[in-house]
């Protein structure tokens, strides 16, 4: 995998964030943080729907304005375009 295909995040954090969205999970950068480590899930959030067209949806809540975001309702996991460091969990793997 190339630097470029890697983005600013490491090819887990990508993963943990696709995993989680299409598991169902709704994730903020707090999640991200605790869980991987991360500190880019805005910019992976972004591709995956510019890039991508990834259906996410995002609320912000709290006083602080958080964003948490999570795939929209009835959205088609197997038709979804994959990123490279993600691309086993268009097969069903590890999901």
């Amino acid at each position: 995998m190339t630097k470029q295909d890697r983005w600013y995040s490491s090819p887990t954090q990508i993963y943990w964030a696709c995993k989680a969205l299409i598991n169902g999970r709704v994730i903020s950068h707090k999640t991200e943080i605790r869980e991987v480590k991360g500190w880019r899930l805005g910019a992976i959030i972004h591709l995956l729907k510019s890039k991508y067209n990834w259906p996410i949806d995002v609320e912000y809540k709290g006083s602080e304005y958080v964003a948490h975001y999570s795939l929209r309702p009835g959205t088609d996991t197997t038709r979804l375009n994959y990123p490279a460091s993600a691309k086993t969990l268009a097969d069903g793997g590890d999901t």
